[in-house]
């Protein structure tokens, strides 16, 4: 293959086409504007502001964030202002730039889940939508969402009824079988999978015998969990046929271009953004640089290219 000087970075998920395939995860990015001065928020494949319930949230008692060996611990408790404040006061400022919004979205019912996609459907200039499947069915005893299949399938089946954006379901680590979650989503229409949220993990501090969070259970992410993320959405990519968006301890491009090779359409920077805020901009400029050296005239091409 001849000399690629400037190799097609462009991917499909769903209905959106991104110009490539880095995505800055939901809850590392704020609302994008924090980043403005460190990048050009343009050079993204899309952002993922923080995640969007229909009634403002407070979020979880303080320490809500302690570092580990290899990673971050958080409990946030999904503090966000909400569907009508975030439409009034934060999506103005996405109309202005020339990169795909995709809005992560959660609910504790089937019903609020249902009606925030509806409402969500209805507001321009939305790209598409990521639906977070980790919180807790009140209807349900406290089960997750998207720690049963039959479970997962319902919900993604009700919301896809009512919205004709892009779905993507993002799944949790913490299930016996991820990929039998996904084949799940996958059959009640989403359009492509984002994996993986945060796996829960704890930190006690020996002074004073407390927990390290004030919720004491918090979400581990960063570096140490790269290995099994990757093992995870090798194993998704093998069981479903709609696009799979990789993430989990994404700091460099070496490491987006490992879960390309495992079958990841695309990638997300999650915990990386808060240590080096140019990261995502770093990953896209090493993937081209990659395809370059390799003489891979696009990065689909790259997709799945793992030697077993």
């Amino acid at each position: 293959m001849s000399s690629v000087p400037n190799p097609d970075l462009s991917v499909r998920i769903g209905k959106i086409r991104l110009k490539n395939p880095v995505i800055v995860a939901s809850g590392t990015f704020g609302f994008g504007e924090e980043y403005e001065e460190f990048l050009d928020l343009n050079q993204l494949g899309a952002i993922i502001p923080k995640g969007i319930s229909l009634k403002p949230m407070k979020g979880n008692p303080p320490p809500r964030i302690f570092e580990t060996e290899g990673g971050i611990l958080n409990s946030i408790g999904l503090q966000n202002p909400g569907f009508r404040d975030f439409i009034k006061d934060k999506l103005p400022y996405y109309q202005k730039l020339k990169t795909h919004l995709i809005i992560n979205f959660f609910g504790n019912t089937q019903q609020e889940y249902v009606e925030l996609a509806r409402r969500f459907d209805d507001v321009p200039g939305i790209s598409g939508l990521e639906m977070n499947i980790s919180c807790p069915n009140v209807k349900q005893g406290g089960i997750l969402f998207g720690s049963d299949p039959k479970i997962a399938y319902r919900l993604v089946r009700a919301v896809r009824k009512v919205t004709r954006l892009t779905l993507i379901v993002k799944l949790t680590p913490n299930v016996t079988d991820i990929a039998c979650i996904a084949q799940g989503v996958e059959e009640g229409g989403a359009d492509a999978v984002s994996l993986i949220n945060t796996l829960r993990a704890m930190a006690i501090n020996i002074r004073s015998r407390r927990p390290e969070l004030g919720n004491m259970i918090g979400g581990l992410s960063g570096p140490a969990i790269k290995p099994i993320a990757l093992r995870m959405v090798w194993e998704v990519c093998q069981r479903v046929k709609i696009p799979v968006i990789g993430m989990g301890g994404i700091m460099r491009a070496e490491d987006a271009i490992e879960f390309i090779l495992a079958g990841a359409a695309a990638v997300q920077v999650g915990t990386a953004n808060l240590i080096n805020p140019r990261t995502a901009a770093d990953v896209i400029t090493g993937i081209r640089r990659y395809l370059i050296q390799n003489k891979i005239d696009s990065v689909q091409k790259l997709t799945g290219l793992f030697n077993v």
